[in-house]
């Protein structure tokens, strides 16, 4: 491991580690486009709605509490049936 403070460089043995890459989300390419509170992250309208109809998110760049790849894959898929259900809707 290396200290980005100090410098210092040490060997910690353990069994497992996780790795996070970062606390802000990947959603600069969004705005001005979608609603995002002030740290970056989508705003949910209603389940994985946006402000912007037919357009749903999912995981980590709405998720400022969990941010977990468990929690994404949970998202992507509440995502997929918004959006198969808006489908639907637009379709009768």
């Amino acid at each position: 491991m290396k200290n980005l403070k100090t410098g210092a460089e040490s060997v910690l043995n353990c069994a497992g580690v996780f790795i996070a890459i970062g606390h802000s989300p990947n959603t600069d390419i969004f705005k001005g486009q979608i609603e995002m509170d002030a740290n970056g992250f989508i705003i949910l309208k209603r389940g994985t709605m946006i402000n912007v109809a037919g357009v749903f998110v999912a995981g980590d760049c709405a998720d400022h509490v969990y941010r977990q790849a468990i929690t994404a894959a949970g998202a992507g898929c509440a995502a997929a049936i918004d959006a198969e259900r808006f489908l639907a809707a637009a379709n009768q």
